[in-house]
């Protein structure tokens, strides 16, 4: 007999080719189906970074563009303000032919007041540090006087007023200390 019979519990190599044969198409289907996979989400992967770089750039160039215009435009409100402070004083000039002294104080005092005020609204402030501790950051000595009135490294007077923008210095106060 020479069939699968011969030999029990043994299968036919016919049968065996096409099982592994079998085995390896299924094998290369899971392998192509996985590889497709891995295609589609590395395509994906870079559609997304494409997109994200391409934001970034975006806004690298958005925020150039607003930095530009915030140099380009910051001092704009201020000026605006401090063109009343200009016609202020620009009609008290003008107004000065016809006008008495006091008057003439009157409208002075006022536009400071403006001035003043337009000043403190942009956050510049006046440091008059008289009767106060000398302090190097905000204050430069001109001289040192003695005093019998006032402690020993204090400001006797202030020869001109020093300002800050924001709590930083513009200008330090020019000032007399008392001396030991």
């Amino acid at each position: 007999m020479n069939g699968p019979a011969e030999h029990p519990g043994e299968k036919p190599l016919d049968n065996v080719e096409a099982n592994e044969l079998e085995t390896d198409e299924s094998d290369d289907q899971a392998e192509d189906s996985e590889l497709e996979t891995l295609k589609a989400l590395a395509e994906d992967n870079l559609n997304k970074y494409l997109r994200a770089a391409a934001e970034l750039e975006n806004v690298r160039k958005r925020s150039a563009r607003d930095v530009e215009h915030a140099h380009r435009f910051a001092l704009e409100r201020f000026s605006k303000q401090l063109l009343a402070v200009r016609d202020s004083f620009e009609m008290g000039l003008a107004s000065s032919e016809n006008a008495s002294v006091e008057s003439l104080l009157e409208g002075s005092a006022a536009t400071l007041k403006l001035l003043g005020s337009t000043m403190q609204q942009f956050g510049i402030e006046v440091i008059e540090p008289e009767g106060e501790p000398f302090d190097p950051d905000f204050h430069e000595a001109i001289s040192m006087q003695p005093s019998d009135a006032a402690e020993p490294g204090s400001v006797l007077t202030v020869a001109q007023k020093g300002y800050t923008l924001n709590g930083r210095l513009l200008r330090p106060a020019m000032v007399v200390v008392a001396a030991e």
